[in-house]
């Protein structure tokens, strides 16, 4: 009907829009969560979660790990000229470093599926075939993704004494890496490794505090996977949240606010006393401190493994 108001969400994207597009809201800043929307429009959360899908289809933000929804990099004011694409020796000092680098800030930002040729080739405005001269295929530039990654984290030449301290500084180390790339955990193989040479040092960091301790080589490298698993196994989750919220448009505590109303109705009879009240009293799930507990419970058993009170 002619006349009628617009939908309250379609004017909440209309502004966020104008902000973007005058650029108060520049390229790589943060946009209202759908907690502040909720709270400077005085909408619902359904309604706020409406408002960053819309624009996440209108190619104005995306979901970026660790940080929250962001305007693209790519949004260009309505006054700005699209950028012209180089002609002619476009791939002129392009370097198999480039290329590495371009695609781990695409896996950072967006996931490692969105770094494909074709896209790392759209970043660095070159043609895709040209990246084929310095790298095989995506297996390979992902490869050198890893080593890359790894290589920008080292361990202190003058370690701390105890073993203790040692693997814990490694652990949180590698935790560190793989919060600050999500997509660096599932990428890299369990049960098939990939040759990744820049990782090498913190096995050897690993099996050289574990030395001397009354372990065969070989129970001593079991030790080293089981720490590097527990690490990398958590870790999974970051990007597999940043997906979810990505798609979602809810992050994880919100996500489980809808959820509640579902889980206490299962939860209402006498089956699961001690689930019921753990959910009437709450619970504050956060990622980082679940893998310190898991760290701390995993050395106490390497202690009594070598003999030592946890």
């Amino acid at each position: 009907m002619n006349g009628q108001a617009a939908p309250r969400y379609t004017r909440i994207v209309a502004e966020l829009r104008q902000r973007i597009e005058t650029g108060e809201l520049a390229p790589g800043d943060q946009v209202p969560s759908t907690r502040e929307i909720t709270r400077q429009w005085g909408v619902a959360m359904a309604t706020a979660t409406k408002v960053l899908t819309e624009l996440r289809n209108q190619g104005l933000v995306r979901a970026v790990p660790g940080v929250g929804t962001v305007v693209e990099p790519g949004v260009r004011r309505p006054e700005q000229p699209a950028p012209q694409r180089r002609k002619g020796g476009a791939d002129q000092g392009l370097t198999l470093e480039r290329i590495v680098e371009a695609a781990v800030a695409v896996a950072d930002a967006e996931g490692l599926a969105a770094a494909s040729m074709r896209r790392v080739a759209a970043e660095l405005e070159v043609a895709t075939m040209s990246l084929y001269r310095h790298v095989a295929d995506k297996d390979a530039l992902v490869l050198e993704m890893m080593d890359a990654a790894f290589r920008r984290w080292s361990l202190p030449e003058n370690p701390p004494e105890g073993w203790r301290e040692r693997l814990e500084l490694v652990a949180r180390t590698l935790w560190e890496m793989f919060r600050r790339h999500p997509w660096l955990a599932p990428a890299l193989s369990f049960t098939r490794p990939q040759m990744v040479v820049s990782a090498l040092p913190f096995s050897e960091w690993v099996l050289d505090a574990l030395d001397g301790r009354g372990l065969d080589p070989s129970t001593a490298f079991t030790a080293h996977l089981t720490l590097f698993n527990y690490v990398r196994g958590t870790a999974v989750n970051v990007e597999m949240e940043a997906e979810a919220e990505a798609l979602s448009g809810l992050d994880s505590e919100e996500w489980m606010a809808g959820q509640e109303p579902a889980l206490l109705a299962v939860l209402a009879g006498d089956r699961f006393p001690r689930m019921r009240r753990l959910a009437t009293t709450g619970y504050d799930f956060d990622l980082d401190d679940l893998f310190e507990f898991g760290l701390q419970r995993l050395l106490d058993g390497l202690a009594v493994l070598f003999g030592e009170a946890p």
